[in-house]
Formats: C-alpha cells, structure tokens, sequence
C-alpha cells in the first residue's frame, strides 16, 4: 500500500486506485497527466479552491430536517417504481 493511501477515507482510496488504473502509462495513459493527477490526489481537498467552497457552503447551510413520508406514501411510490421497471425491462 502507498503510504499516502493509509490516511485516505475508503471512498478517497478507492478514487486513487480507480485513477491509477485508467491512467496509469504501462496501460496506455499520458505520463504527464498521471504525475499531474497523482499529485493532485495526494495533496488532497485543501489544494483545490474549488473544493473548498463547495465544502464551506455546504458545511454554513441551514440545517433541514426532513420527516420520513407516512406509510401509504410509500407504498404508492414503491408500486410506482415496481411497475416502472417491470414496463421497462428489456430483453438482450
């Protein structure tokens, strides 16, 4: 394991591991952007501004409760979506 993967989140590694095996140069994939994608991957959230943004507003917003749907709501819904994908089964 590279020692940078040990202070990743499970979905933070495998987004490492995802990147190196479509990028990696022994598999067809652009040196430069492999160096460039590693780096960016290993400094973390905190080098991009982008993410930090994102992160501050959704950590500022208001918080909203959200109440769970009574029981014949749900019912409906789950006959809807049952009878959508039986309509929209497909045969190969």
């Amino acid at each position: 394991m590279d020692p940078s993967e040990r202070d990743m989140s499970p979905e933070q590694r495998a987004a490492y591991r995802a990147f190196i095996r479509d990028h990696h140069p022994d598999r067809g994939g652009d040196p430069e952007y492999f160096v460039a994608g590693l780096a960016r991957l290993r400094a973390g959230p905190a080098a991009s501004p982008e993410a930090t943004q994102s992160d501050r507003a959704r950590y500022d917003a208001p918080i909203e409760i959200v109440t769970p749907l009574p029981l014949p709501t749900r019912v409906v819904i789950a006959l809807i979506r049952t009878m959508r994908r039986q309509r929209e089964r497909r045969v190969d």
